[in-house]
Parts: C-alpha cells; structure tokens; sequence
C-alpha cells in the first residue's frame, strides 16, 4: 500500500495458515493483527515470517512496499477494529467456526471482508449460525503460493478479489459451493489413491513423491492438467487425447470410491516410511527446501508469465519504483534471492552485471526508451562496461542501484551506477557505454527527439556530482553529496 494510512488485516488464529496470511499481508505493506490464545502464537508466527522474508522479495526484481506494523492483541473485538481484512483460520471444527464467525461479525466493521482458511466448508456451512464469511481458502505456504480460492456472495467475492491481486495472490472464484471446492478434491483423489498404493505394498510414500516431483508434478506447475492432456493428444489435439486414453475410465485403474481404514498399522505404515524418507531433515529446514524450490521454479515461470510466474509479474508491474537515492534516481531496488550467490555465500560476480543491466534498462525506460520505443526498432546497445567489486553482497540482502549520467551526446549514453547495500555501504560501480542503435539497419544513429531531451535533462542535473567509488573524479562534487 502507498500514500496515507496502511490498511490492515487481522488475523484471527495465528497457526500455519493464519500465519503465512500474517506474512503475505505485512510484506505486502499492510498492518497486521493478530489473535490467537496460544501462548506461542507470537514465536510460531515469528519463525514463518523469518522464512517469508528470505523468500517472497527473491521472487520479485523490484522492491516490495516497505513492512507493515505487526501486533498481537489478547482480545477478537481489539485486533479487528479498525480492519480492511479479517481471516479466520481456526481448527476445522464447524462448531468452533460458528462461534469465532458470529464474534468477528459482531465486532468487525461492516465493510471489512471476512475470510475463512476452511479446506471443506462451504459458505451456508460456516454462516448457519449468523455471519457473513465468505471462503478464502489459499495453500500452503500462504506468503508464496498465489492460488486462494473464493466462495461465497458475488459482491464480497469481487471486493475480495481486487484486495488479494493487491497483495500478489491469484483469486479464483467458483461458480457455485461444493464441500472442499476445486483445489482439494483433486488432492483428496490423489491421496486416496496414494494411501491405497502404499497400503496394498505397491509403492512406498518416498516412491510416490518420487513420481509426482519426477514427472507431472513438473508439468502440472506450468500447464495444469487439461492443457497438459491436449498437447498429449499431439496435433490432433484434446478430441484426439479423449478417444484415445478416454477408454480407460472404465478400467479398474483406481479405488477413488474406497476410503482404506485408517487403522493404527496403517498410521504406523505411513509414519514410518514418511520418517525414513524426510526424518534427517528438521521441518524448518523443509520447509526452507520447499520455499528456496518454489522461488526458483516460479522466478522460472515469470519469463513466459506462465501459471504463477504470471501472476508475480503482473503484481511487480503494479510495485512502485524510482525515487531517489544520495540526489540519485534509483532504477533498482530489490532483494538479493539465493540463486545469485555461489559457494561463498556471496553474489556471484556475474549478478552484479545482471544487476547494472537491469538499471540501465530501467533508466532507458525513464528517458522513454521503454518497450515500445524498441518495438518502433530503435533501442540502446551496450558496448563497453567498467566493474568495481567494493565490498561483499550475500543472499537477503536488500540492494539499491543509484545511476548517474556521465555524458549523454549524439549517439553516446556513458552511465555510472552504484550498487548500495541496505546498511548504506557501496558494494560495487558500474560504469557502462551504451550506443543508440536503429535495429533494422543494425548501425548506430542518434536518438529520437524526445528521448535525447530527457537523457540530456538527466545529464545537466548530473553534471556537477561526484562519480563516488570511481576512484577518479567526474566533474566537481556537488554541495549536496
């Protein structure tokens, strides 16, 4: 959120679920609040925030809004005052539900949304007893997964809906109710068959995941399950891919309509070979492993804008950028995510140009040498680059590149960007000449009008400040830096 109060979210049980909501809502910029009578609410959520910190900015090339204020209140009435946003996510216990839906609607303000976490219930389950929730069912974990599915009354669903593109999410609104919605029967047929399989002595757990992370589970990230099934049926296409596999329904492929007993040898089963395959590994330690996997296969998506790679890209789009830094436009502002560092913990020398590039892209965009104006055939073309490593830059650490305009005459733009970390320290300089390029003809020519006033207003204002980190001096050093 930008520009007068935050809005704020209250949170109204603060377990796995309520707390990834904590973590997507306040690194969004919200405010949050949160109750929940557990005396080790208030660590629990503190432990899922330190992981959504290290990892929803690495999803993103630009900065997200500065932190909300987080509190913890002792009473429901005093943590939804004043909220935008309510979730509720509550044992799945109906009677429970009712009770802490009928106090949040008595207590909430009327415009405020209410959501429920619940997997199974329907909106006329949760509201029987008077309330006016509607589901906002996510996954876990909350603060990277985008898909939250919504149920509900169409005029809440929609209002929902806006706040949760808002904050990075992907609302999907169904048509009408259904016990567990869309996104857990298809799970719930998945696990079915997969405790049969281990039951019957088919498969073990870890040969199951196996299967699924090996094989579509790749594929279902990206394409979903029907457009995978239609590039199956090859040229011919989905009609071609039902005719041929559509047959096997009637085959005795699954007992989807057998529940097996779950019985305390089954339990021990399951635990056990669950034990053998992940018990080395503590469930921070997992849980980091799924986050560091989940960024990179989204960071991956975000090329193409397929699945959630989409979703994250039309959210940075929305992210404020620019401002200024030491007198300095800033043309980047992001968190470093793990994969730019190599075996020392440190940015690999490579991301920093990745970095400098992305300014040089950013400020070509400033002086309106965005998209379009290479879609129109002329663009800039880097032709000779200067890097100075200053000091270290490890993964998490939040990075601001300042540039200034050295020269900008004729066909020549001469940039310098600074690469700052967030403790104020200059970690790197780039210095880098970019030719004016007409990409039809591949040869340099000066730039369009418009677009040479701009780079020379820049490089009048520039003019008189010091190439800090240079080790030369570019002009005289200004008052002000």
């Amino acid at each position: 959120m930008t520009g007068g109060a935050r809005a704020k979210a209250a949170i109204v049980g603060g377990g796995v679920i309520g707390g990834g909501w904590a973590a997507r809502f306040l690194l969004n910029g919200w405010d949050v609040s949160v109750f929940d009578p557990d005396p080790d609410a208030e660590r629990k959520i503190g432990e899922v925030l330190a992981n959504a910190r290290r990892s929803l900015p690495a999803l993103y090339d630009r900065a997200l809004p500065a932190e909300g204020a987080l509190t913890f209140h002792d009473d429901l009435p005093g943590a939804v005052a004043g909220a935008t946003w309510v979730q509720e996510s509550i044992p799945e216990r109906l009677d429970l539900k009712h009770t802490v839906l009928a106090a949040i609607e008595t207590a909430a303000p009327t415009e405020a949304v209410i959501g429920s976490s619940t997997s199974g219930f329907k909106p006329s389950d949760l509201n029987a007893k008077g309330g006016r929730a509607v589901v906002a069912h996510p996954f876990n974990p909350v603060y990277l997964l985008p898909l939250v599915e919504l149920v509900g009354a169409a005029e809440t669903c929609a209002q929902a809906a806006d706040i949760l593109r808002g904050v990075g999410m992907f609302p999907l609104t169904l048509r009408k109710e259904i016990d567990a919605h869309i996104a857990d029967r298809l799970l719930e047929a998945v696990w079915r068959e997969s405790l049969w399989l281990v039951k019957d002595g088919i498969a073990t757990t870890e040969e199951i995941d196996e299967a699924i992370r090996m094989g579509f589970g790749i594929r279902w990230a990206q394409m979903g399950l029907f457009e995978t099934y239609r590039i199956a049926g090859g040229e011919a296409g989905m009609k071609h891919f039902m005719a041929q596999f559509g047959p096997a329904l009637s085959w005795p492929w699954t007992k989807l309509m057998d529940v097996p007993e779950f019985t305390d040898e089954l339990v021990d089963l399951i635990a056990g070979q669950s034990d053998a395959q992940s018990g080395h590994r503590t469930i921070r330690e997992l849980e980091r492993l799924r986050d560091d996997n989940i960024v990179g296969m989204v960071r991956s998506l975000r090329r193409s804008g397929s699945g959630a790679g989409g979703v994250i890209r039309a959210h940075e789009d929305k992210l404020e950028t620019g401002g200024d830094y030491r007198v300095l436009p800033v043309t980047v502002a992001r968190q470093v995510p793990a994969s730019w560092t190599d075996y020392n913990g440190h940015m690999n020398e490579t991301r920093y140009l990745e970095a400098a590039s992305q300014a040089s892209d950013r400020f070509m965009e400033m002086i309106g040498a965005d998209a379009a104006y290479v879609a129109s055939g002329f663009s800039y073309f880097t032709v000779e680059t200067h890097l100075r490593f200053l000091d270290e830059v490890k993964a998490h650490d939040r990075l601001t590149v300042t540039t200034q305009v050295l020269s900008g005459m004729a066909k020549k733009m001469q940039l310098f960007h600074r690469l700052w970390r967030g403790d104020g320290t200059l970690a790197a300089t780039v210095e880098t000449l970019l030719l004016h390029t007409d990409l039809a003809a591949r040869k340099a020519c000066p730039p369009k009008p418009e677009v040479a006033e701009a780079l020379e207003r820049f490089a009048t204002a520039h003019a008189g400040l010091a190439a800090e980190g240079s080790g030369r001096s570019i002009g005289q050093p200004s008052a002000r830096n």
